[in-house]
C-alpha cells in the first residue's frame, strides 16, 4: 500500500504539474489528459457508472467474504476521495468554487460533461458555419486568407472535428474568386497540381515547426 501511495505522489510531482488548470476552454483536451492521469493512478474506474467492482455481501456470506467486501469498499472510498481531489485541483478558482460542494467525483464529472459538451456543440456549429461560408477577398493577400482558413481548421481539429487535407484543398478550388480579380488570377495561373503540393507543403512545414517547438 505504501509503495502505491509513493508511486501516486511521484506521478503527481513529475507529470501532474504539466496539466493546465481547466478554465472552461478546450474541455476535450483537458478531459483526455485528466482521464490519463486518473488511469495512471488507478482511480479512473470510479467515474464508470456501470462499475460493479464492489458488491454487497449476501446473508450467507462468510466472515472472510464480509471482510473482503469491507476492504474493497474502503479502497473505493479512498479512490473516490483521490479522484475528486485531482479533478477539483485542476479546475480554475472560479470553477473550483462552483463544484467543490459536490461530494461525488462522478457527479462532478457528469456536470462538467453536460455543461461543456453542450457548449462544444455550439462552438463546432459556429466554426463549421464560418469555414463553409469563408470567402476569398481581392482586397487581402491570398496566403494570409489561406492561413486564416487553416486557423479555422486547427480550431475544429482541437474540438476533434477533422477535415481531411484533400477536402481542404478541394474547397479552395471550389470557392476561388472570379478570374477577373488578382487573387482569381493567382489561382488560375497556378496549375492545380502545383497548388495542391504548395498547400500540402505549407501544412507539412507547419506540423514540423509545431513538433519542434514542443
Amino acid at each position: 500500500m505504501a509503495s502505491e501511495v509513493t508511486s501516486a505522489y511521484k506521478v503527481i510531482n513529475q507529470d501532474f504539474v504539466k496539466l493546465d488548470r481547466f478554465d472552461g476552454t478546450n474541455f476535450n483536451r483537458w478531459k483526455d489528459k485528466m482521464l490519463f492521469l486518473l488511469t495512471v493512478l488507478n482511480v479512473a474506474y470510479v467515474l464508470d457508472p456501470d462499475d460493479n467492482s464492489v458488491e454487497n455481501t449476501t446473508d450467507d456470506a462468510t466472515p472472510e467474504e464480509i471482510a473482503k467486501v469491507a476492504e474493497l469498499k474502503k479502497k473505493r472510498e479512498e479512490d473516490e476521495f483521490t479522484c475528486r481531489g485531482h479533478i477539483l485541483y485542476t479546475l480554475s478558482d472560479r470553477l473550483y468554487d462552483l463544484y467543490m460542494s459536490i461530494k461525488s467525483p462522478i457527479e462532478i464529472w457528469k456536470a462538467l460533461e453536460e455543461k461543456y459538451n453542450t457548449e462544444r456543440q455550439g462552438t463546432v456549429k459556429f466554426l463549421m458555419m464560418k469555414y463553409f461560408e469563408f470567402k476569398f477577398l481581392d482586397s487581402h493577400p491570398l496566403m494570409d486568407q489561406v492561413h486564416e482558413l487553416q486557423v479555422l481548421v486547427q480550431r475544429l481539429h482541437d474540438l476533434k472535428v477533422i477535415i481531411p487535407e484533400a477536402l481542404q484543398v478541394g474547397r479552395l478550388f471550389r470557392n476561388y474568386p472570379p478570374l477577373g480579380t488578382s487573387i482569381g488570377k493567382s489561382f488560375f495561373i497556378w496549375p492545380k497540381t502545383f497548388l495542391w503540393r504548395k498547400f500540402l507543403d505549407i501544412f507539412a512545414l507547419r506540423k514540423r515547426l509545431e513538433s519542434e517547438m514542443r
